[in-house]
Parts: structure tokens; C-alpha cells; sequence
């Protein structure tokens, strides 16, 4: 026994763990500040806190209900408790496994066997029980780099739950915001309708009158009309956004259908993000650090196939007894015991093993590469979002401006065409701008709403 331990402790010291690779994160290119950020502020996003800024309670029970129920996440938590199962198991791999078992045999021995000396009867019944040992010796680090590498896969899955959190939320709030630009897009065309009839009117009374043209009582019906169609491919995308809501929170579709019928206006004022360094960003996004602990996992894998290149030792024990007489199991003459160290070598195996630790190194490269993608995708991603943000700002500020002169050229139009200055082709013309600019600027505003839910996505998650 002593020797056999001798013999173990100098092939740790020899051999200690040489075979696993040494990992170290790899480096990303950092430009030092966004383009199209004017200034750089330090701070964290925070989710509450973001939805909180758009100070609409119904969005912030919508994204509550959406992080407690909804499927996907259920998947993804599933995951991670897989992950965290299988670590389990890869760190007990590297500890002694013990076992108990007991067994009672008849056996009928040959006519042979039972002239031999000292051997009984023609039946002899066998008791048996004990505790078995058995422990890998991981002299070359192949079970300490399974363990490392179960562990970058459950810090993984842990970031792919973050990653899916951010997506969500950010999905639900851009369906919640469409609809409720789509809302509003249908209020301004169902009054541009109310408005278009009133002028209807007026243009019948005055042909009816003698005073008007049919070309003009044509052209106002065709006007009218064509507002009119607009209400049901409205209405259909509204029904479809309160259903996209409805299943992001983990309900049937038509469920939440009487609640968000309820008509709210899109927000005055959007909740400021703080923007950090790209390097903050790129350290906070839960995508990167996935793919950066997958990239950890792969080179743990390679030490796992590297390890199959030296020998497995095994240490095993058993502590039992043995008897022919269940009255004398467990006497001092029935006790049994035994330690052994196991070698198993495939040396034979080498092209086979070789072949698998080129397999690991190929996956490691792939995981680089997926990594550095990763990486430059996040920065385009945080660079296009801010550009269109502040193009979708300018483009709102022209809309508004030009609402509002429309608004104003329909109310001249209309007293000159009283006082007979003009014809109402000019007013048909008039009003026909100002729906148009009308809805444009809804849309506007919709859009730049949704660019912020956009910057808040690129800068703390991947795009959903």
C-alpha cells in the first residue's frame, strides 16, 4: 500500500496537469468612443429602471408579466438548470465514487468440483457484501478540464438567459409602441375621414346649389374613399400587435384584446440612456460573454482530448465480507478486502485520439471566430442604432414643423375658397397634405420611440 502510493504521488508531481491548456479571454478591437455620440457618460442601464422612464404603467406590468411568464424564458431557465446539472456531475466525476452491495447465490458445483479437497456439498450458498471505491487518479487534468469546461457552458446559458431577457423586453416594448402608434395613426385617419365629409358635404350643397363643380364633387368623393380604406388594414394590424402582446406575455392571443383596446398616447418624453465606452458596452452585452465563455468551454475540450493521449489511473478499493453461512457475514474470519491501482492506456488508439483533439482545436478557432464576430456586430449594431435615433429626432422636428403649416394652409384654403378666390381643387389639395403630414408625423414619432427601445436593446443585449 505504501509503495502503491509512492508510485501515485511521484507521477502527480511528474506529470501535474501540463496537458490542459492555458486559457486567456481574447482581445477585442475598442474604439474609444461612438461616432454619433456626441459625449460619453458612465453608468449602467438598468431594465427597470429604463421601462419605468416611459412612465406608462400598463408597458411596465406588460414587461413584468413577460419576464415571469413567458415560454421562451422557460426554455432558456430549463437550460441553464441542465447546465448547472451537468456541472454538478462533472465535479463529482473528480471525486471517489462509493457503492454498497449485498448478494445472496446458490450454486451447484460439478461432480469434479465437489471431490476436490476442502470443497462441501453439491449445493452451496454464497453471502456476500461490502463497500466499493473507485477513483480516477486525473494526473493529466482530463476531468478537471471537463469540470472547467461545464462550467463556462453553465455561465453561458446564464448569459444566453440575460441575452433572451433583453430580447423580450425589448420585442414586447417595440409591439406595445407600434400599437399604440397604430392607434393613433387610426384616430388621425377616422377624423381626416369626419373632416373629408364635411367637406363633402359642403361641395354637394354648393353643386346642388348651382355654385359647384362635379369635377370638384368627384374629387372629394374619391379623396373621402381613399381615407376610408385605410381604416381596415389599421385595424387588422392593430388586432395583430395586441396578439404578438398577448403571446410575448405567455397568454392566448386574443387575451389581452379589452385591455389594451384602451387607447394611450405615445410618450412625451423618452428616459435617457446613459452611453458608455464602447469597451463598458462590449463588457455589459450578455451576447459577448456568452460567446466568449463558449469560446472558454472549447479550449477546456481541448485538454479533455489532449488527456487521452496519457494513461487513465484508477484507484479502487473494497471493504466487505464474505461467507457461505449468513451467521457468519460480517466475522472476523468472513472479512474481505482489497485496493488495487487500475492503469488503462489506448495507446493503440493514438490516430483515433489525435483526430479528436484536432476536432476540439477546430471547434476552439470556430469559437474564436464566432467570438470576434460577436463582437463587431455588437459594435455595428450600437452605431446603427444611434445614427437612426438621431436622424428619426431630426425627421420628427421637420414633421411637426410641417404639421403644422399644413394645418394652417387648410384653413386659408377654405376661406378663400368661401370667398370665391379659388377653385376646391386647392382645398382638396390642401387637406389631402395635411392628412398625409399628419400621419407621417404619428409614424415619426412612433419610429423614434422605437429607435429608443432600440438603443436600450444594442446597448445592454442583442437585437430580439
Amino acid at each position: 500500500m505504501r509503495k502503491l502510493m509512492m508510485l501515485t504521488g511521484a507521477l502527480a508531481i511528474v506529470t501535474g496537469c501540463a496537458v490542459i491548456p492555458e486559457y486567456q479571454a481574447p482581445d477585442s478591437p475598442q474604439p474609444e468612443a461612438f461616432s454619433e455620440w456626441a459625449t460619453t457618460v458612465a453608468g449602467v442601464t438598468d431594465q427597470q429602471r429604463f421601462w419605468q422612464g416611459f412612465n406608462d404603467p400598463v408597458l411596465a406590468a406588460l414587461i413584468e408579466q413577460t419576464l415571469h411568464a413567458n415560454h421562451d424564458l422557460e426554455v432558456a431557465v430549463a437550460r441553464y438548470e441542465q447546465a448547472a446539472a451537468l456541472l454538478y456531475g462533472a465535479n463529482r466525476d473528480r471525486w471517489p465514487s462509493v457503492t454498497a452491495n449485498a448478494s445472496v447465490a446458490e450454486m451447484r458445483l460439478a461432480e469434479a468440483e465437489q471431490s476436490a479437497p476442502g470443497v462441501g456439498p453439491g449445493h452451496v450458498q454464497r453471502y456476500q457484501a461490502g463497500l466499493a471505491a473507485n477513483w480516477e487518479l486525473d494526473f493529466f487534468g482530463r476531468l478537471k478540464s471537463a469540470s472547467q469546461a461545464q462550467q463556462a457552458e453553465l455561465e453561458a446559458a446564464g448569459a444566453d438567459l440575460g441575452a433572451l431577457q433583453v430580447a423580450l423586453t425589448g420585442q414586447l416594448a417595440n409591439s406595445y409602441f407600434e400599437l399604440r402608434g397604430l392607434q393613433q395613426q387610426y384616430q388621425v385617419a377616422h377624423r381626416s375621414v369626419a373632416l373629408q365629409q364635411q367637406s363633402l358635404d359642403i361641395i354637394a350643397a354648393r353643386f346642388e346649389a348651382g355654385r359647384g363643380t362635379e369635377f370638384d364633387l368627384v374629387r372629394a368623393h374619391a379623396l373621402l374613399d381613399r381615407t376610408r380604406a385605410e381604416l381596415p388594414a389599421l385595424q387588422a394590424d392593430i388586432r395583430a400587435a395586441m396578439h404578438r402582446i398577448a403571446v410575448l406575455t405567455g397568454q392566448p392571443p386574443t387575451t389581452l384584446i379589452a385591455q389594451l383596446s384602451d387607447q394611450r398616447a405615445l410618450p412625451d418624453v423618452l428616459p435617457v440612456i446613459p452611453v458608455d465606452s464602447p469597451g463598458e458596452v462590449l463588457r455589459r452585452r450578455p451576447d459577448i460573454a456568452a460567446a466568449e465563455r463558449r469560446l472558454a468551454a472549447a479550449t477546456s475540450r481541448i485538454g479533455v482530448a489532449t488527456a487521452d493521449l496519457f494513461p487513465r489511473f484508477t484507484l479502487s478499493g473494497l471493504l466487505g465480507s464474505i461467507a457461505t453461512d449468513s451467521a457468519d457475514l460480517f466475522s472476523g474470519s468472513a472479512n474481505s478486502r482489497q485496493i488495487a491501482l487500475g492503469i488503462d492506456w489506448t495507446f493503440l488508439d493514438h490516430d483515433k485520439v489525435r483526430a479528436r483533439i484536432d476536432a476540439a482545436g477546430a471547434e476552439s478557432r470556430a469559437a474564436l471566430a464566432a467570438y470576434q464576430q460577436t463582437v463587431l456586430e455588437a459594435l455595428e449594431e450600437v452605431e446603427t442604432r444611434l445614427v437612426r435615433y438621431q436622424r428619426a429626432q431630426e425627421r420628427e422636428n421637420h414633421l411637426e414643423s410641417a404639421m403644422l403649416n399644413s394645418e394652417k394652409a387648410v384653413e386659408l384654403a377654405r376661406s378663400r375658397y368661401e370667398e370665391g378666390f379659388i377653385g376646391y381643387f386647392e382645398v382638396l389639395t390642401a387637406e389631402q397634405e395635411y392628412v398625409v403630414t399628419r400621419d407621417q408625423a404619428v409614424r415619426s414619432r412612433t419610429e423614434v420611440t422605437l429607435a429608443m427601445v432600440d438603443i436600450y436593446r444594442a446597448l445592454v443585449g442583442p437585437p430580439g
